[in-house]
Order: C-alpha cells, then sequence, then structure tokens
C-alpha cells in the first residue's frame, strides 16, 4: 500500500479488504470453514474444527516469511497450509492430519477471494446508491435549466441540465442493475481438488462442496471453476464499465468548469482544487482522480480478459495474472465512484453562465427551431436554405440570427420568433426523459 497516493485514488475499507492480512484471512476462513464442513458430515473428527479454526486467525502468521516462501512455492497458499498444519500440530498432532482435507491451493485462494470481493461490493453498492441519488436529484432541480447541448465539442442544440444528469442517472442505474444480475454467480465457493474432480473425497466430494458454500454464505455452483475464469473476468469488465460511466460525468464536470464556459464547478474545501504557484486556481482535482482511473481501469480489464484461455484443468500463468489486476481494478473502481459521489451531491451550478453561454453565437443556436418552423410552409431544404443564408449574413455583419431574420418579410410574418429564440421552447422531450430515468432509478 502506498500510504501518499491510495487517499488520493482508493477507498480506505476497499483498500483494507485487499491488503495482505486480508488475503491471508480469506484462505484461512476458507480453512476454518472447510473443516466445519467435513466435520458435519462425518468426514473428519468433530474434535479437530475448534483447533484447526482457532489456529485459522491471520494475525498469528508471519506474512514476510509467507510471501518469500510463496516466491518459492508459486503461491501462497502452498505455505500457508504448511504453517497452518504447524499451528494446529502443535496443538494437536491428530488433529494437524484434517487441516486443508480434500482442497487444492487453489481452492483456498479463489474462495478467499470471492470473500474479499463481497466484501468490496458492499461499498461498492453503497456509492453507487449515493451517486445515482444526487444524479436523480440533480435531474429534478435542474429539468427547466437551459444549457446549450455540445457535439464535437460545439454548441450544437439546447438542453437542459437536468437532461444532461438523466443521462448520467440512467447509465449508472443500468450499472447498478448490471452488478444485481452477475454477483449470484460471482459470490461461489470455489472447491474442487487437486484436478476439479474432488477424487479425495470420493463419493461427499459434492456434498462437501455444499457444506462448504453453506458454511461461508455463499452459492455451490455446478461445477469447480479452476480454469473457467468467466466469474472473475465478468466482475473486471463490470468495474472497467462503472469507471467508464463515472469518467464520462468527470469529463463533462471539468469541461464545464473551464474558464471560459464556468458553468458547474466541484464542491470547495480546505486545500481542496489549489494550485501550488497560482492562487486564483480552482481545479476539477475530483475529475483528474477519475479520469486516472479511465486510464489505468482498460489495461487492467484487459489483463483479465487475456488471461482466460488458460491451460487445460488449472492454468499456467493466467491465474497468476488475476492476483494483482482484479484487486487493483476493484480499488481503482471504488475510489472514482466515491470521488464522483461526492462531486456530484456537492456541485455548484451556475444556471445564469448557461443562459450566458446560450447567447455566445447571437441566436445560432436556434437556427434548426427556425428552420423545422419554416419547413412546414417551404419544405425541409427549401427552409434549411434560407436560414443557413441568413446564419451566413448574421456572422459576416456582425448581428443576431433573430434581427437578420426579422428583415424578412415573409419569414417575419410566417412564425413567432420570439418563441423560436427561447431555449427552453426547443429542447424537445427532455422533461419525459427526465421522467423515464427518474422513474427506473426509484425501480432499481
Amino acid at each position: 500500500m502506498d500510504r501518499l497516493l491510495d487517499p488520493l485514488f482508493g477507498v480506505g475499507a476497499v483498500d483494507a479488504a485487499f491488503a495482505d492480512l486480508a488475503r491471508l484471512q480469506g484462505m484461512l476462513d476458507f480453512e476454518a470453514a472447510l473443516a466445519r464442513a467435513e466435520a458435519r458430515l462425518g468426514l473428519i473428527p468433530e474434535r479437530a474444527v475448534a483447533i484447526i479454526q482457532a489456529a485459522c486467525d491471520a494475525r498469528r502468521f508471519d506474512l514476510d516469511a509467507l510471501g518469500r516462501e510463496a516466491a518459492a512455492a508459486g503461491n501462497p497458499a502452498i505455505p500457508m497450509v504448511k504453517a497452518l498444519t504447524a499451528r494446529v500440530k502443535a496443538a494437536d498432532p491428530e488433529a494437524a492430519r484434517y487441516v486443508h482435507w480434500g482442497a487444492t491451493s487453489q481452492d483456498a485462494m479463489d474462495t478467499g477471494l470471492v470473500l474479499q470481493l463481497r466484501v468490496a461490493i458492499e461499498y461498492l453498492q453503497g456509492d453507487l446508491a449515493r451517486l445515482a441519488e444526487a444524479l436523480a436529484l440533480l435531474a429534478r432541480d435542474h429539468r427547466r435549466t437551459a444549457l446549450a447541448g455540445r457535439t464535437w465539442l460545439q454548441q450544437a442544440l439546447p438542453t437542459t441540465l437536468g437532461r444532461k444528469a438523466a443521462g448520467w442517472l440512467d447509465a449508472v442505474t443500468r450499472q447498478r442493475a448490471r452488478l444485481g444480475e452477475l454477483r449470484p454467480r460471482l459470490m461461489v465457493v470455489q472447491f474442487g481438488g487437486a484436478a476439479g474432480t474432488l477424487a479425495a473425497l470420493g463419493e461427499h466430494g459434492m456434498d462437501v462442496a455444499a457444506a462448504l458454500a453453506a458454511e461461508l454464505h455463499l452459492a455451490a455452483p455446478a461445477l469447480p471453476w479452476h480454469a473457467e475464469r468467466d466469474r472473475v473476468v465478468e466482475f473486471g469488465c463490470w468495474c472497467g464499465m462503472t469507471v467508464g460511466t463515472v469518467a464520462k460525468i468527470a469529463r463533462d464536470i471539468a469541461l464545464m468548469m473551464q474558464t471560459e464556459i464556468a458553468e458547474t464547478f466541484e464542491p470547495t474545501g480546505h486545500g481542496r482544487g489549489g494550485s501550488s504557484t497560482m492562487p486564483h486556481k480552482r481545479n476539477p482535482v475530483g475529475a483528474a482522480v477519475v479520469l486516472s482511473a479511465a486510464h489505468r481501469a482498460p489495461g487492467l480489464v484487459a489483463t483479465l480478459v487475456g488471461a482466460m484461455p488458460q491451460e487445460h484443468e488449472r492454468g499456467l500463468g493466467g491465474w497468476h495474472a488475476e492476483w494483482t489486476a482484479l484487486p487493483d481494478l476493484v480499488r481503482l473502481t471504488a475510489g472514482a465512484l466515491k470521488v464522483t459521489a461526492d462531486t456530484v451531491a456537492g456541485l455548484e451550478v451556475r444556471p445564469e453562465r448557461m443562459r450566458e453561454n446560450l447567447d455566445v453565437t447571437d441566436g445560432l443556436l436556434m437556427a434548426e427551431a427556425v428552420m423545422m418552423a419554416l419547413a412546414d410552409r417551404l419544405g425541409r431544404l427549401a427552409a434549411h436554405e434560407r436560414v443557413e443564408a441568413a446564419c451566413k449574413k448574421a456572422v459576416s455583419q456582425g448581428r443576431s440570427l433573430r434581427d437578420v431574420l426579422a428583415d424578412e418579410a415573409d419569414i417575419a410574418g410566417a412564425v413567432d420568433l420570439d418563441a423560436l429564440f427561447d431555449p427552453l421552447g426547443y429542447v424537445g422531450t427532455v422533461d419525459r426523459m427526465i421522467d423515464a430515468a427518474l422513474a427506473r432509478h426509484h425501480q432499481d
């Protein structure tokens, strides 16, 4: 862990869920639950359970020693099982015979990972809900706050801030739904033994898997998934999509914070957004964190996807590639999500500046509105040509488009120019769109 940068890019509770101690404890929780499950089925002596369980405390292990041994063994579960067995043997040599009974190292590591992910997902769901509620409030409060819609970074047509927020909200709502859909597929135990057949347990293998899952409050999959990594990759892809979703929000807010735009601002606070040399600066520091995650996340997702073609019953190298890539990705996702939720909840909105920016083109923004009004009389192409010519004249003469059109009697007499140059008169069905996004949010 990096004490200087982790507070900037991560979330303390999620970082802790993937710390060395938590990784080890997840594996030990697997071992303790395995002993309980097997004793319940009469496969190991009941008296061994309490002794094994008492030894499954990560704080009693030497992490540095385990790390050094993992470098030689190929994974940290192998030295962990060795150390656990030694601890149990010191208390009861007979009980030590039943440590890790019928399991393999990947069973302990994968199930431990799922337990870590369960903790992280609780935080992710909480911040997703918090972000969604903040976006819903923004959409409701600003459904009639006129704003220049922009395409290719240029002003296009009027919209509203509420419509923009509703678009952000609907994307977040979809991510919440996706997480709910994939979670049952992910929250499963891994238990297959050496080659995925549970041969060491004879006819009892599947019964132990079910009992183990129940002990850990996980589901029991139809089969072990040692080399079929779609579960963790699906979650990794969800993380990548979530980072991309909140990065879109961050990008928009950062662009709207530009000095020349100045339509929204991230919340202020002591030491937030300043410059080391320029006292006047108000930097989009939250957006910077989120966008940095968006730069890093795709490579981590690609690592997970690239590791999927694993060899035969247990992979060589591909599984190992997940060990740091997935935790890093989850931590980045948690950090980006938290920062975005904080930013939206405290977003400073400047409607008056939005109105000023709507007028910056002297009415050109409303050209399509005029064209469509004239199209009923002239036909769409003829109306387009007339309004395009008027736009060119307005630019060349430095006049407003409305004044130019007012000089053309056939146009001024055919349409209500005052109504056509009201931005809120040409925002289509944004109210219905906002209502639809809000309805979906409340159903989630």
